[in-house]
């Protein structure tokens, strides 16, 4: 990269508000465990607290071992997920088996007295459901603010969302600084998820579309513009969510989706591959592209520096991108994982604001 950005770090501690916890019956002991799992083994740590993870969870592990253990289906649940919004805390309970009346209730007590609130998911993802609806139109659900762009996003908890909220935030700030979208411009936001840097933008550019590769989640962002749409004192830019595969684009569909000005690109581990590739593609063959023109900058954010590099590759060497700058963000602390952002300008274009 020409520049290094500064790195993007915050709260070490407490800051994990995402977790997939087992839950094992261990007869020998007498004990149920719930945890991670040991490194590169199926045994689960004995875990009676977890400084990484949002300090009332990790408050909460003794209570909810002793409450597994008195239920019925302590051989059956397999597994806790956490997702913790500004206002609500989430369990996801895995179950194999119908859950008792008895269970029912004591799950209910266990989330009146610890202020959470309790998903059942008897099967797949698509299974997942409150144990009790709230009792109150007006009770808080579970969502993160954005409060810079006066952005609240309402998720659910099987939705993608981001472990650390604190330093998602900067991230979000941070990326639509580097993007720079213009009230003329049209930008889109590949691998957009519920609208997290979607909605965002929509603050300032001209026009948004947003694409997915998940129904489900486009389905949740259109909603999340809808309740982001009213009130507001300067309203959004107009708004458009897609579903599609983006991992099999070709050079027509980045045609058929129409020239944008500036993509924000944001996509899981595996990278946006095919993405680049398609518009490396157009670039050496400019007969393909009709009227179509290429984005001017490019800002993508990577949770896999490997799949990054590939990418910057790509849009350097073949599509006709310098990768002005590049920067760490310690978005897991304690942990050998690091999100980054890259950002890419056409090499005949002017450099970044």
């Amino acid at each position: 990269a020409e520049t290094l950005l500064r790195p993007i770090e915050g709260p070490t501690w407490g800051y994990r508000y995402r977790a997939r916890l087992s839950v094992r019956h261990v007869h020998k002991k007498g004990v149920v465990l719930i945890g991670f799992h040991e490194r590169k083994s199926r045994y689960v740590a004995d875990m009676a607290v977890c400084p990484v993870l949002h300090p009332r969870v990790s408050a909460m592990l003794m209570p909810l071992r002793e409450l597994i253990f008195g239920m019925d289906a302590r051989e059956t649940c397999p597994q806790i997920e956490l997702a913790a919004g500004d206002e609500v805390i989430a369990l996801v309970l895995r179950h194999l088996e119908p859950l008792s009346e008895d269970d029912l209730a004591r799950l209910r007590a266990f989330g009146q007295q610890h202020g959470v609130q309790w998903w059942l998911q008897p099967k797949g993802p698509d299974t997942v459901h409150l144990l009790d609806e709230p009792v109150s139109a007006d009770a808080p659900t579970l969502s993160y603010g954005l409060p810079e762009f006066g952005i609240t996003m309402p998720f659910k908890p099987t939705d993608f969302t981001q472990v650390n909220p604190a330093i998602n935030r900067v991230l979000v700030t941070r990326a639509l600084r580097l993007l720079d979208a213009r009230p003329h411009e049209r930008v889109i936001d590949w691998f957009c998820g519920l609208g997290n840097f979607t909605l965002p933008i929509a603050t300032s550019a001209g026009e948004v579309l947003g694409i997915e590769g998940s129904e489900a989640l486009v389905a949740r962002s259109r909603e999340n513009l809808e309740r982001n749409s009213a009130g507001r004192s300067r309203p959004l830019a107009p708004t458009q969510f897609a579903a599609r595969n983006l991992f099999e684009m070709t050079p027509g569909q980045l045609v058929t989706d129409g020239t944008a000005q500036k993509w924000l690109v944001d996509p899981p581990r595996e990278g946006a591959f095919a993405l680049a590739k398609a518009l490396a593609d157009l670039h050496q063959q400019p007969d393909l592209r009709g009227g179509w023109l290429p984005p001017q900058r490019i800002v993508y954010v990577s949770c896999n520096p490997a799949t990054l590099a590939r990418d910057a590759g790509l849009l350097v060497h073949q599509a006709g991108y310098r990768c002005v700058a590049a920067g760490a963000v310690n978005m897991f602390p304690h942990t050998a994982h690091v999100e980054s952002m890259a950002v890419f300008e056409l090499a005949d274009a002017g450099r970044p604001a």
